[in-house]
């Protein structure tokens, strides 16, 4: 993935340019370690992995020492040692010049109480999802979003026109996903299996065990298969327990680690009631559409993965600002929803996803009612879709195809 620019390179030096601490998270196989060493941002700084069994010994043995020898220092995969992270506070106690320290780790190390109570006030933390679909494409970038935000309702079907990003098939793209390796470099489907099986087993046998202790993989993988089969729906523990035979507190604990590793998201409901009761159950999507597919066991992406393809673009967009737009659904009491709801700028953009190339005007209503109740504070409904036509479905919703949007 070296001749691809990242979305998040351009955060990341300006991160280092201001803050004596970084932390770099996201999945394993994200492209971290890469994005750490790359250009500018690699340049002058020491690199050394916590992976290695030499370098791990020294973390844990002598971590003041390993810190104070280095200038600027990258650690890659630090939650191995969290003993590290207070010789790195000491440090920068005695001396906060910026870019000291750049830290990776494939947890959330925010969620992760040691160390939010020793970087407290120290640090940036950015998180690089996998890949988009801009960013494949060799633009560096997420989709229109910002675009959408910056120009009023009644200019976006010129912006949506104008867009040059190739047309594809929405299939193909949620069965390559995007972690780089079998985004970016694998062509054959099979190929991309064998990556996939892979890499579930690292994560279960390797960096599960490091965050906590797990009774039993196979139940695990079950809930793991149950999640994305659920995409897109609540993440309902009581229900995901009686299907994989877990009880409840113990689905909990996994959807945490699943969520605390980058796997699982959560996606929270738009909490805002003027006058209608809400569904506050977050609902439930996979960092990447390709693995969601290979976990599922499933061969033919449904509309939720085009949804969770959405999801994706968004997070990743959202993850580059430093005044990070807020991605939610929203869902009345009544079964009124609409998918995605972006909060910035003290504005609501309501996107509803539909995995058809002819959208009617009967699903505009959701999106009409969600502008009906927030009044001045929604812009335009977004309808994205699978066809190629840019057009008002109805007043104040425009439906555009997804590709020109992603």
């Amino acid at each position: 993935m070296d001749d691809l620019t990242r979305l998040l390179a351009a955060p990341l030096a300006a991160a280092l340019r201001s803050s004596p601490v970084v932390v770099l998270t996201g999945a394993r196989q994200t492209g971290k370690s890469t994005l750490a060493q790359r250009g500018a941002i690699g340049a002058k700084r020491t690199y050394l992995s916590l992976d290695d069994v030499d370098t791990l010994d020294r973390a844990l043995r002598e971590p003041d020492a390993l810190v104070r020898d280095a200038g600027r220092l990258t650690l890659d995969e630090v939650q191995r040692s969290p003993e590290l992270l207070l010789a790195v506070k000491r440090a920068v106690d005695d001396g906060r010049s910026p870019g000291r320290f750049l830290l990776t780790g494939s947890a959330n190390l925010s969620l992760m109480k040691r160390v939010s109570e020793s970087l407290a006030g120290r640090a940036v933390h950015l998180t690089l999802w996998p890949l988009t679909r801009r960013e494949l494409l060799g633009r560096g970038c997420a989709g229109v979003w910002a675009d959408l935000f910056r120009l009023g309702d009644r200019e976006w079907p010129e912006l949506l026109r104008s867009q040059d990003a190739p047309a594809a098939d929405w299939r193909d793209v949620v069965r390559r996903g995007g972690y780089p390796t079998p985004a970016h470099h694998l062509r054959q489907a099979a190929e991309r299996a064998l990556w996939h099986a892979g890499y579930t087993q690292t994560y279960l046998e390797r960096d599960l065990r490091a965050l906590s202790s797990v009774a039993s993989l196979v139940d695990f993988r079950r809930l793991m298969r149950a999640a994305c089969l659920r995409l897109g729906n609540l993440a309902n523990q009581t229900e995901l327990g009686r299907d994989v035979g877990m009880a409840q507190a113990t689905v909990h604990r996994h959807l945490d680690l699943l969520e605390v590793s980058y796997q699982l998201v959560r996606l929270p409901a738009f909490a805002v009631n003027r006058t209608s009761r809400l569904t506050k159950t977050p609902k439930v999507y996979w960092n990447d559409t390709a693995l969601a597919l290979h976990l599922a066991g499933e061969d033919e992406p449904r509309g939720a993965h085009l949804e969770n393809l959405v999801l994706c673009d968004l997070l990743a967009w959202s993850a580059s600002l430093p005044d990070g737009p807020q991605v939610m659904y929203w869902r009345t009491a009544g079964g009124r929803e609409v998918d995605f709801v972006i909060e910035w700028k003290g504005k609501l953009l309501p996107i509803e996803v539909k995995a058809t190339p002819r959208p009617r005007t009967g699903d505009a209503d959701n999106l009409r009612a969600f502008r009906h109740e927030y009044g001045r504070l929604a812009r335009a409904g977004l309808l994205l879709h699978t066809g190629e036509a840019v057009s008002w479905l109805a007043d104040g919703v425009l439906a555009a195809p997804w590709s020109a949007v992603l």
